[in-house]
């Protein structure tokens, strides 16, 4: 009797579970967005909340095309500011499911090949520190989760030695500080 192989079904890499929760936090502070928030001040140094919504929706739409295995580093024209909160709960929807369905170990951005990993842990972090950020802003947004925190932290300590500019420099805490105060100020936030 001949056995062939079925489909290899691996699990997702630790960064998409990573995107998962931070997905799941940021559209936890997307719902308390309201059109008068659009024209406040966020914890991003010059960006009105509507600045960081299409911001925001750029992300997505970039790491969504990153599941397909390359990044065009391009920017789509947001959706309308009113739009613009249903389609980004839509668009992280859409994220998590791109990822979890990803096949390719390495994503192309800028022709450059990157781990998949690399990929989904720097996208839970975008995705979570500006989802803190627009509930930062709304005045109802949960305290960022310490677990989530810890888990981002090693990715989080990488950005900050490249500083390439993705997030304000680091701020300092004391050494007491929960996980969630450390990763934010090392990502340039305060008051947190």
């Amino acid at each position: 009797m001949a056995m062939t192989a079925g489909p290899l079904h691996t699990a997702p890499d630790p960064g998409v579970e990573l995107l998962e929760r931070a997905l799941g936090y940021a559209r936890c502070a997307l719902v308390t967005v309201t059109p008068a928030h659009l024209c406040l001040p966020t914890p991003c140094t010059h960006w009105r909340l509507a600045d960081l919504l299409a911001h925001m929706e750029d992300s997505l739409d970039a790491f969504s095309e990153g599941a397909t295995g390359s990044i065009e580093l391009r920017s789509a024209a947001p959706a309308p500011a009113q739009e613009r909160i249903r389609v980004l709960q839509d668009k992280a929807c859409q994220v998590l499911g791109a990822w979890a369905s990803a096949t390719s170990p390495l994503v192309e951005v800028g022709g450059r090949p990157v781990p998949v990993g690399t990929i989904s842990r720097l996208a839970a972090i975008e995705v979570a520190v500006h989802g803190w950020d627009v509930g930062r802003t709304t005045g109802y947004g949960e305290p960022f989760p310490d677990g989530l925190a810890e888990a981002l932290m090693p990715t989080a300590v990488a950005l900050a030695l490249e500083q390439h500019g993705e997030f304000a420099p680091p701020v300092p805490v004391g050494a007491d500080a929960r996980p969630a105060t450390r990763l934010l100020a090392l990502l340039g936030r305060s008051g947190c």
